[in-house]
């Protein structure tokens, strides 16, 4: 039985890794903090860049990020402390997923808001502008919910 009073499961892994970043690269207060590096080289990865182009995988998620993230439960006392959230291709948690990704493409687009309801206190979204480009409409459903955004 899961006890979603505790935690919640997120429904787009890219809204749930704007989280991560907020709460753990940012606030430290999710922890500890994943490091994609320290990970693979637990398993044996040396180069982990060198690793990423030997199996051609610059331009997605690894598995074992992918992995972690998706695991990862994030208590509801934490969600809530959560009031602004900030789309920027260059956060960390990118990094921790696809360790030589561009930013370029399309790898971390959010695709659905669902999520806004993990999130209760959310009151400012940066980057609102890429983020209407994302997901058409996304602007309108934030101003609906109170959530100033800032291009």
């Amino acid at each position: 039985m899961h006890d979603f009073s505790d935690s919640s499961d997120f429904r787009d892994l890219n809204f749930k890794l704007l989280v991560v970043e907020k709460l753990m690269y940012g606030d430290r207060t999710l922890a500890p903090a994943f490091r994609l590096r320290e990970h693979m080289r637990a398993r044996g990865v040396e180069d982990l860049d060198a690793h990423v182009e030997a199996h051609d995988l610059e331009y997605t998620v690894l598995d074992e990020a992918r992995a972690y993230f998706e695991a990862l439960e994030i208590p509801a006392a934490l969600l809530a402390t959560v009031e602004e959230l900030a789309f920027d291709g260059g956060h960390q948690v990118y990094m921790e997923c696809a360790p030589v990704w561009d930013g370029e493409d399309d790898l971390f687009d959010v695709r659905s808001l669902a999520d806004l309801d993990l999130v209760p206190n959310l009151r400012l979204f940066t980057g609102g502008q890429a983020l209407e480009f994302m997901l058409p409409g996304a602007l309108e459903t934030l101003s609906a919910r109170g959530i100033a955004t800032r291009h």
